[in-house]
Formats: structure tokens, C-alpha cells, sequence
């Protein structure tokens, strides 16, 4: 305790370090703000009647989680950053299939990043163009639009204002990022999955009292503590292969000789792909979900069948979504991480594996370490996915299960870990301890490690 308070006040003690921390709670209350700020011509009594009777286990209650209450609430930030992220996906992927977005990401340096992030922003509106107006028919037919206000009128103002409401938050993201701590964007959907733990935490508190159950409650937070902990530790975890720089020779003349080059490593994560392949099993996991909601065929097995996609804590969906997330695994590690470039790099520092030979053979390596480590990384992913359907398949309250796993964790685990490693950072350059006693924390940034090609 008296090592926490001493580490609170040397970050308080560096002028530039407290205000980034205090820029950064600013934003983010402004952030907090927009989320209970209705939208014009929403009635907001019953919207919340409406919302309440609402399956809490559909997957617009796990939107809900993502915005912190701002889809429920129909608030100007109901969209949040997720339209921003989507066109960051489309557009990463893309820069793995066309040319030029290729060009753009890896050869134009600067340039080809602001292009790139142009791009993205112009993408962004057009997908909440999109999404605005789904969203809007969602809350017509909830009956929660005041019937004095022309529709006309209600459509344009509101699609204007959940536009400009994205774009706000995809600027305040970016502010965080140049004059605050942690990355922006991702702090935008942390804070909005945390808002809703308290209340979760406490609705699951009264659960467990009303029913003599203090004793689980107390097995449900260790459970959790240990989930947390598994996670960091496959965020973190690395393959090291060991690489080896060519002799050199030091001296003039004859009194020349050689020295050992130095000894480095290629760092492989177990977890290459992060949250991304979640994200795109929990997309593809929409279209039946979809179909299901306007699919009303005579066939009342298929109809049920199709319905069962609507709850993410069914059996069905967390099969193919586990399956999913594995698949997705492999295909976006595959993408992101390239055996043969690496081994051009080493070629290039003139660097090589020990006993294995430069060229093909160091790529045809690199590739067969990969796709092992890919699988207990693509397994742990997947048993992460399902993990909130299983606490809640043991009576856990569905909106505190939502915290045992699945994207939520992912993303908290992540950023949190970048977000103390930036501050850890500025400690260490002032020459204050670190954040930890021994070791350093590993963010993002940190784990890309020495000697990954750039």
C-alpha cells in the first residue's frame, strides 16, 4: 500500500505526466456526458419501458454494453466509436488485398497514413450514415418517437446528430491520443464498458443476497480474478526465437579480428491476432440473427432454430461462434504476420536463426512456430468468446457475466496493459521506479519487440 501511494504521488509530482492524465479524465467525462444526452423527438419514459422488457440476452444488449448505455438511452453517442472502428477494419483488411491500400500502409510513410487516414474518416460516415438510419427504424418501432414530430424531420435532424456524434467521439479519440494517455479510441470503448460494471456488480450482489448466496458471490470474484489473470498472461505471452548477427571485424590492418555479433530475438505472440477475430465472428454472427427476426416461414423447427441465434447465451451460437473465432484466428494471423518478410529483414541485418538457413528455410520456420503457437492462442480465444454464456448458464446475472469474458475482456485486459505501460514509461525517463517491482509492463507497442520487421 505505502509503494501505491508513493507511485501516485511521483506520477503526480511530473507536470507533463498529471496532465495528460487530467486532459485525458476530461474527455472522457465529456465522452460520459454525450451518452445521457437524448436524442430530439425520443420519448424518453417509453424507451426505457421498451428497453426493459427487451431480451437483455440479444445481441443489441451486448451493443448496449459496447456504447455504456447510450443505445438504451438513445443518446446522441448511441453509435459510439464503433463506426470509426469498423472502417479501421475494413480498411486494415483491404490493405492485405488491394495494391494500393498496400502502398498506402507499408511505402508512403507519412503521407500514405494520412491518406489512409482520410480515407477512413470519409468510410466512417457513410457507415453511420448506415447504421443512423437502422438505428432510428429500431427506435420508431419501439413506439418511443413523439408522434407531433413529422417523421421527415425527425429523420434528418437525428441522422445529422448521430453522424456528427460519431465524428465528436473519433475527434476525441484522437485528442487523447496526441495530448492525453493511451490510445483514445480505445479508451472510448473502455470507459463505455466500464460504466456498466458497478451496476452490474451490484444487481448481481443483491442476486446472490437475496438468495443466501454471499458465499458464491465471493467464488463468482475469484473466478473472475483468475479469468483476468489467464488473460494477461496469453496477451503477453511470447515465442522468442532466437536470431544471431553475423561476426564482425573490429581493428585495421593486421591487428583486425573478429567479434561475436550480437544475440537478439523475434518475438511471436501466442496472441497475434488480439480481439480481431471475436470481432468478426460476432459480426458474422448478425446475419442469422438477421434472418431470424424476418424470417417467418411455416417451418416452426427452422424458425426456432434460426431464433436460438438471437441469444447469445444458446448453445447454438456459442458453438459456431467458438468455431468461428478459431478459423478467424488462424486467417488473420496469417495475414498479419508474414514468415517470408521477416526472413527478408534478417537477410537485411545480416542476422540469421542458429542452425537454421537464411531464405526459404528461416520463412518455412518461422511459419511452422507460428501456426503452433496459433492454436492454444485460437482455442484460448475461443473459450474467451463463450465464456459469458457459461457464467451465465450457472446463474450469473447476464450483464455481470458479460465481464467474464468475450470482447469486453479482451479489450479491458489491452488497454489497460498500454495504458500502463505509457505511464510506467514516463516514470522510468524521470528515473522514479516503475509501476512493478521487478519486470516491466508490456503494452502494445512493447511487444512488438526487437528486431520485428517494419
Amino acid at each position: 500500500m505505502k509503494k501505491l501511494i508513493t507511485t501516485l504521488q511521483n506520477i503526480w509530482k511530473i507536470e507533463e505526466l498529471r496532465n495528460r492524465i487530467l486532459f485525458t479524465l476530461g474527455m472522457l467525462l465529456v465522452f460520459r456526458f454525450g451518452s445521457y444526452v437524448v436524442l430530439p423527438g425520443v420519448v424518453p419514459e417509453v424507451l426505457d419501458s421498451a428497453t426493459q422488457n427487451s431480451n437483455p440476452n440479444d445481441l443489441l444488449g451486448l451493443i448496449n454494453v459496447f456504447t455504456g448505455g447510450a443505445f438504451n438511452n438513445a443518446a446522441v453517442f448511441a453509435l459510439g466509436i464503433m463506426p470509426y472502428i469498423t472502417a479501421s477494419i475494413i480498411i486494415q483488411l483491404l490493405g492485405f488485398a488491394v495494391p494500393y491500400f498496400q502502398r498506402l500502409q507499408q511505402k508512403e510513410g507519412e503521407s500514405g497514413r494520412k491518406k489512409l487516414n482520410q480515407i477512413t474518416r470519409l468510410l466512417t460516415v457513410a457507415i453511420t450514415l448506415v447504421q443512423g438510419g437502422g438505428y432510428l427504424t429500431y427506435i420508431q418501432s419501439l413506439g418511443a418517437v413523439d408522434p407531433s414530430i413529422p417523421k421527415g424531420i425527425f429523420w434528418f435532424s437525428n441522422i445529422i446528430i448521430l453522424s456528427t456524434g460519431t465524428i465528436f467521439a473519433m475527434w476525441l479519440g484522437e485528442r487523447i491520443t496526441d495530448r492525453g494517455i493511451g490510445n483514445g479510441v480505445s479508451l472510448l470503448i473502455t470507459v463505455g464498458i466500464i460504466a456498466t460494471l458497478p451496476l452490474a456488480l451490484v444487481s448481481e450482489f443483491q442476486l446472490q443476497l437475496e438468495g443466501n448466496g454471499l458465499l458464491i458471490f465471493v467464488l463468482e470474484l475469484a473466478a473472475l480474478f483468475f479469468i483476468v489473470l489467464a488473460t494477461v498472461l496469453i496477451v503477453q505471452g511470447v515465442r522468442r526465437i532466437p536470431i544471431q548477427f553475423a561476426k564482425r571485424m573490429i581493428g585495421r590492418g593486421s591487428n583486425q579480428m573478429p567479434v561475436a555479433g550480437n544475440r537478439d530475438y523475434i518475438p511471436l505472440k501466442v496472441n497475434a491476432a488480439g480481439v480481431m477475430p471475436i470481432i468478426f465472428a460476432q459480426a458474422l454472427m448478425f446475419l442469422p440473427a438477421t434472418i431470424a427476426r424476418y424470417a417467418a416461414g411455416p417451418d416452426a423447427q427452422a424458425s426456432s432454430f434460426l431464433g436460438a441465434f438471437e441469444d447469445f447465451t444458446s448453445l447454438p451460437y456459442n458453438i459456431i461462434q467458438f468455431l468461428l473465432v478459431v478459423v478467424f484466428t488462424y486467417i488473420y494471423t496469417a495475414l498479419l504476420v508474414n514468415p517470408q518478410q521477416y526472413a527478408e529483414y534478417l537477410k537485411r541485418q545480416n542476422a540469421f536463426i542458429p542452425g537454421i538457413k537464411p531464405g526459404k528455410n528461416t520463412a518455412d520456420f518461422i511459419d511452422n512456430i507460428t501456426t503452433r503457437i496459433t492454436l492454444p492462442g485460437s482455442i484460448f480465444l475461443g473459450i474467451i468468446t463463450i465464456l459469458p454464456a457459461v457464467a451465465a448458464a450457472f446463474g450469473v446475472n447476464i450483464a455481470f457475466a458479460m465481464f467474464f469474458g468475450g470482447t469486453s475482456l479482451l479489450i479491458l485486459v489491452a488497454v489497460v496493459l498500454d495504458t500502463l505501460q505509457q505511464i510506467e514509461s514516463h516514470l522510468l525517463m524521470r528515473k522514479y521506479d516503475g509501476l512493478v517491482k521487478s519486470g516491466r509492463i508490456q503494452g502494445r507497442s512493447r511487444m512488438q519487440g526487437i528486431g520485428a520487421p517494419m
